[in-house]
């Protein structure tokens, strides 16, 4: 980790925004790596073929001062849990993703690159247990669905609004949660338009903390606008491609790991002035700064183990299209 003389601890404040970002995270005490590298691989190495030298992914990951160990020893987990398999090219190895890792990251990239939130049929999905679980195969199950988006009612419902109930089931199997399926039924609810059907607000209340997710949504937020307003103010300055390469990386990670919580509720059931929109917004703008430079550094540093550099897929140039040419975040 870099450290920092006390008396530099006030000349933070005229680092720029970009390289503040990134000191920021080099001074933390604990890095979930294995998170970072699935961010990395679903976001970089995917639209290049999925595979990956380890050799070029310790070079890439370095500038954030992520040890050689750390990597190979998250790499090889990420192995175990099967979201990864290796692949020998002579004395050097692949690390390519698996067809389930595959799915779980094209699945999670619907919701990261879209243009906006899911359009609702008004109708709730539901996971009900309706068989025995023990307290730690109940905590399993809630964890893993909560990282859904679900949320709960009591002890035995989890909804969520617009979730693929077929991919959440696949989702819990890639969890090694397989043996409880069978005590989970999965319902699709009648249309909630019903005038005698509940309060859609008032189950919205039950279900979510949104005082939370809107906590960390404003953080997110407030981590990333200054670094838009720079680039808005200095047109003629391009960011240096590692450090574009670097951001991106840190920007998908940071949006993802709050979609992963996020319902992805409709308009109607959010507060008014909700910043997951305003984060949405400044995702897409700022990610699309950084494509270009970043990709050029992806170009020069990430290769195969056969010393190949694949080319980038077309799916890039797709990602955050252009619903509405007025939906611009305002500073």
């Amino acid at each position: 980790m870099r450290a920092f003389p006390a008396s530099a601890a006030s000349a933070m404040s005229v680092i720029p925004p970009i390289h503040r970002r990134l000191e920021a995270f080099r001074q933390q005490r604990r890095v979930q790596a294995g998170s970072l590298i699935i961010s990395v691989f679903g976001d970089a190495v995917l639209p290049r073929g999925g595979r990956i030298w380890l050799g070029s992914l310790i070079r890439l990951l370095e500038p954030l001062e992520l040890n050689e160990r750390l990597i190979r020893t998250s790499v090889f987990r990420l192995a175990k849990e099967e979201w990864l398999r290796t692949e020998a090219i002579g004395r050097r190895s692949d690390y390519v993703l698996t067809n389930s890792g595959r799915r779980r990251f094209e699945e999670a990239s619907r919701h990261i690159y879209a243009a906006h939130a899911p359009l609702w049929d008004r109708r709730w999905r539901l996971i009900l247990v309706v068989g025995d679980l023990d307290p730690k195969e109940r905590e399993q199950v809630r964890r893993a669905l909560f990282w859904q988006g679900f949320g709960i009612l009591g002890a035995d419902c989890f909804v969520h609004p617009s979730a693929d109930l077929t991919a959440a089931l696949d989702a819990l199997v890639a969890e090694g949660l397989a043996e409880q399926l069978d005590r989970l039924m999965p319902l699709l609810a009648a249309d909630s338009r019903s005038g005698l059907s509940a309060n859609d607000a008032d189950l919205v209340r039950r279900a979510w903390n949104l005082d939370e997710l809107a906590t960390a949504y404003s953080g997110f937020v407030a981590t990333y606008l200054p670094i838009l307003a720079e680039l808005r103010r200095d047109r003629q300055v391009e960011v240096a491609e590692e450090d574009a390469f670097l951001l991106r990386t840190l920007l998908i990670h940071d949006y993802r790991r709050l979609l992963l919580r996020d319902p992805e509720l409709p308009d109607v059931l959010l507060p008014r002035d909700w910043p997951g929109q305003k984060a949405r917004l400044l995702c897409k703008e700022l990610y699309r700064r950084l494509a270009a430079p970043s990709e050029r550094h992806l170009d020069r540093f990430l290769s195969l183990a056969d010393g190949t550099v694949p080319a980038a897929g077309p799916g890039v140039a797709e990602r955050f299209p252009d619903d509405d040419p007025l939906s611009v975040i305002s500073l």
